[in-house]
């Protein structure tokens, strides 16, 4: 008859893990690391404890050039992995992505006191071969973002690319399509789907932890498969739409708050455009964010909704700039180059979360 099943420590990560009984290896799911045990049962059996060990910040981080977490403070740590991909030089190369990072970038450390330590960047113009966009080091930095959280903390996901769509046939999307971020090189190693994203980012939160995901990307709206969508309409009236899969599979956090910011609906696509700085090429989605908050029009998630989407209606309907203040003074500052025709933006940014709330009197904070 096997013993119990025990604890032992992964071998890279430190993370604790269950052994099954009987078994001499067991691969972590953060870091996909294998810890051997020589003999199960030579080891002796775990002191029996409610409380789990606290993770090991110092312990080196699984997305190899991340940096490690320091210990939480009393208001929780801040960590975001931004994702800018331009595509150089293919025939699906875009103008903005790249701008949006750097503009998040520094509208995190500068207005939400992100430390710039824990700011994962992803970009072609990154010099470290694992902080390239491709699909391997997006997955591991998603794994990054998660690792050891803890009540308090606060995480942002930030992707600027292009996003698609593709065939359904396990029966839990409403539309019959799963939504999907495209890496750099999605051509050769596929693209991410939302199912992925929601294993990997949602889940495993537990309660206290926040994470805010802003996707600026075509077909993006429910890309995280968060169970719950505000539809909004042009007058600022809401309803939440249940998205919880027909299956009965939850798809919400493990008790953590999720709430995702998307560029457009799951059916319609998101563009870059100089239409909106006059300065250089944004996705539109990001742009709006930023403005959103630099305008004071950040107190609730209904008020950074509604302002996202005036602004880029006013510039489908008429063509004006939006630009102007802190905003283009930002992105003068930070970018320089080219830009693309503003032609009239038709696209709608989606709020979705894990649980419905309202809108116009939840407090806004990263």
């Amino acid at each position: 008859m096997y013993p119990p099943p025990m604890l032992v420590d992964c071998s890279n990560c430190r993370t604790p893990l269950q052994l099954p009984p009987g078994a001499r290896s067991i691969r972590c799911a953060l870091c996909h690391a294998v810890t051997h045990v020589a003999d199960p049962r030579s080891v002796p059996p775990q002191p029996p404890s409610s409380v789990p060990p606290p993770p090991n910040w110092n312990a080196p981080s699984p997305y190899s050039g991340a940096p490690p977490g320091p210990p939480p403070n009393a208001h929780g740590r801040k960590k975001a992995v931004i994702v800018g991909i331009s595509y150089r030089y293919s025939r699906h190369e875009l103008k903005g992505c790249i701008n949006d990072a750097k503009c998040m970038r520094y509208l995190l450390i500068n207005k939400f006191k992100f430390p710039e330590s824990s700011i994962l960047m992803l970009t072609e113009e990154e010099t470290d071969p694992y902080r390239i966009p491709n699909k391997h080091n997006m997955r591991m930095a998603m794994f990054w973002l998660v690792q050891g959280c803890q009540p308090g903390d606060s995480l942002v996901f930030h992707y600027s690319g292009h996003g698609s769509q593709q065939r359904n046939y396990n029966g839990d999307e409403a539309d019959g399509y799963d939504e999907t971020l495209c890496p750099l090189d999605f051509e050769t190693q596929g693209m991410i789907v939302d199912d992925e994203i929601n294993a990997a980012l949602v889940r495993p939160l537990p309660r206290g932890v926040k994470l805010h995901a802003l996707i600026d990307a075509c077909h993006s709206g429910t890309v995280l498969d968060l169970p719950f969508l505000c539809r909004m309409n042009r007058s600022g009236q809401y309803v939440w739409e249940d998205h919880r899969p027909r299956s009965g599979v939850w798809k919400g956090s493990n008790g953590g708050e999720v709430i995702s910011f998307s560029g457009c609906d799951d059916h319609q696509t998101s563009a870059d455009t100089s239409a909106l700085s006059k300065i250089t090429s944004t996705g539109a989605m990001t742009f709006c964010f930023i403005q959103a908050i630099e305008r004071g029009h950040g107190a609730t998630y209904g008020s950074v909704l509604n302002s996202m989407r005036t602004a880029i209606r006013n510039v489908g309907n008429n063509g004006g700039s939006i630009g102007g203040d802190v905003v283009t003074s930002l992105v003068s500052m930070l970018l320089t180059g080219g830009s693309v025709t503003g032609g009239g933006l038709r696209q709608e940014p989606q709020l979705t979360a894990c649980e419905p709330f309202d809108v116009y009197t939840k407090p806004f904070s990263l």
